[in-house]
């Protein structure tokens, strides 16, 4: 005999088809924040698509979970003035930052010539260096001057365990295109240095440049240092300056920014004084993050994870 039609679906049968569905709306929303609007820049002039950005960057939805959570954090430590105009800034530089991959995959060089400010000078191409940076801003077009202006650098990054992506197919593919673009930028591979430090070694003999965002969490590295950040507490890796310290590699600062009026794009270029202390450089070094998150603290990306970064 069948059952009634309004005898309900088992507890498994509805559990399930909501599994899907939430997978569904989360595949959606990462395809549309991740391809489908920053994927814009790929085909409209970049005046226009920015002053398209500037409207979408108003929507409350957009990267909703991770801004409100980055706002939250930046609020506790008294880095969000104004809230509002806080999260259209971080959404705005956020939705940027995405769309430089497709701007990467399908403008050249006479695209960062008309939009791309460069102040300072970068190291010589044929000697050993350090080039580093932080999660602020938008900096694949300062990848690409980089390479424009001859260096021979291999941007370390970290290995991307397909565990981390289970369930986000669209985030998944977005990471790996992302690394792969990195490497296409410089014109030299990535180094994955999560295991040992000995890939930037080798490359650093042969006489070339190992570059990396040195503002990762302590939790990510082996060693960190503490330090007095914006007035707070922090704790900054030491394995990769220590390297530069102990080995007389020059370290240079490089910084690639956004005008979020106009979106122009600035690059800064800033060799480091000689240091054969790790503190000190550390210092130094991490100077220059403070005066960033000063200038415009909703441009750091890593608000949202700020609690493995700054001490309680």
């Amino acid at each position: 005999m069948s059952a009634p039609e309004n005898t309900p679906a088992p507890t498994g049968v509805r559990a399930a088809w909501a599994r899907r569905w939430q997978r569904l709306r989360t595949e959606a929303r990462d395809a549309l924040e991740l391809v489908l609007l920053p994927g814009l820049a790929a085909v409209l002039p970049w005046p226009w698509c920015f002053a398209l950005f500037k409207r979408l960057a108003r929507l409350r939805w957009l990267y909703g979970p991770v801004c409100e959570r980055a706002l939250a954090q930046a609020q506790q430590r008294g880095m969000a003035a104004d809230p509002a105009h806080w999260l259209w800034q971080r959404r705005l530089v956020t939705l940027v930052d995405h769309a430089d991959y497709y701007l990467g995959r399908f403008r050249g060089d006479g695209w960062l010539r008309r939009h791309v400010q460069v102040q300072g000078q970068w190291p010589a191409p044929d000697r050993p260096g350090m080039l580093c940076t932080f999660h602020w801003g938008a900096g694949m077009w300062g990848l690409r001057h980089a390479r424009q202006s001859g260096l021979h650098a291999h941007a370390l990054v970290a290995s991307l365990n397909s565990q981390a992506f289970q369930g986000r197919t669209v985030l998944g593919w977005y990471a790996r295109a992302r690394t792969r673009e990195v490497a296409r930028a410089l014109g030299r591979p990535t180094l994955d240095v999560s295991a040992s430090l000995r890939p930037a070694v080798r490359a650093l003999r042969a006489n070339e440049q190992v570059l990396a965002a040195v503002d990762v969490p302590a939790d990510q590295v082996a060693a960190s240092e503490p330090l007095q950040l914006c007035g707070m507490r922090a704790r900054a890796p030491r394995g990769l300056l220590r390297l530069a310290a102990e080995q007389g590699v020059p370290v240079t600062i490089y910084i690639t920014g956004l005008d979020m009026r106009s979106g122009r794009r600035f690059l800064r270029i800033e060799p480091l004084p000689p240091e054969s202390d790790t503190s000190a450089l550390i210092i130094q070094t991490f100077a220059r993050l403070q005066d960033l998150l000063n200038e415009d603290p909703a441009a750091w990306h890593f608000w949202s994870e700020a609690e493995r970064f700054f001490e309680r």
